[in-house]
């Protein structure tokens, strides 16, 4: 459990003390590759800045550094083989479809792109949240 005053970022069990910020560049960097999509949201989530399609999370600047992308969960095995993205764990237990990619794999514009029509490919295939 968490001191007074200090919250638990989900599924690191680490207190922080305030408001967990995100690289607002980075967000900028997503919302300019997803500027268009159809049914486009942003909502702050886990800390970070989740940019969603139609409900469904696309990809979030993280509060980790870095970002979180959703794939097709059969995807994630060979994506953390061939790539340096890791399976989120949240409460200690691992997320398939929800991967995380480190700051530095994704410093450059091509790299970031990538990983956004991932998750924008992801979420658009899947069934609108009303």
């Amino acid at each position: 459990m968490a001191a007074r005053g200090l919250r638990l970022i989900v599924g690191h069990g680490v207190p922080y003390a305030g408001a967990v910020a995100y690289d607002e560049r980075l967000a900028d960097r997503i919302r300019a590759l997803v500027a268009g999509e159809a049914g486009l949201t942003e909502k702050k989530m886990f800390g970070g800045l989740a940019f969603l399609i139609g409900g469904n999370m696309a990809v979030a600047a993280s509060s980790d550094g870095g970002v979180m992308v959703r794939v097709d969960p059969a995807e994630s095995d060979m994506l953390t083989g061939t790539t340096g993205a890791e399976v989120v764990e949240m409460r200690g237990r691992p997320m398939p479809g929800w991967l995380r990619i480190a700051a530095t794999e994704v410093a450059t514009d091509r790299a970031l792109a990538e990983w956004v029509a991932r998750g924008t490919a992801c979420a658009r295939s899947l069934p609108a949240k009303r």
